[in-house]
């Protein structure tokens, strides 16, 4: 159940974070964002932030064997950058339609998952 919730949890920091790493690009294409100063984009990203880390934290705790959880640090990292990619991916194609994935993307992808495979072998 603790690697469930991990993951979960993970998800929902990662939707967070790609949100404060590039909504503000989003604002920016919608005309909403073009007349703030950076320090405002930088703050505004920092808010989405606490957030994300208030997430992000207590998945790492309770997917962490160091305190009872399934995985270890290296399994948690690589979880954690495939979970990150799939989020990418999703809101690249439904928000950002002016940016497309290529095959070449697909293949890098596809090598990170592989890394997935390998990080859990004993």
């Amino acid at each position: 159940m603790k690697g469930l919730w991990t993951i979960l949890l993970l998800i929902v920091s990662n939707v967070l974070m790609t949100f404060a790493w590039y909504g503000n690009l989003k604002l920016q294409e919608m005309k909403i964002s073009t007349d703030w100063p950076l320090i405002v984009v930088i703050l505004a990203s920092w808010g989405v932030a606490f957030f994300e880390y208030c997430v992000m934290i207590p998945a790492n705790r309770i997917g962490s064997d160091i305190t009872g959880g399934p995985f270890n640090l290296v399994q948690l990292k690589v979880i954690q950058e495939c979970i990150s990619l799939i989020v990418f991916s999703l809101i690249l194609a439904f928000c950002f339609k002016t940016q497309s994935l290529h095959w070449n993307h697909l293949v890098s992808f596809i090598f990170l998952v592989i890394a997935v495979f390998f990080a859990f072998l004993k």
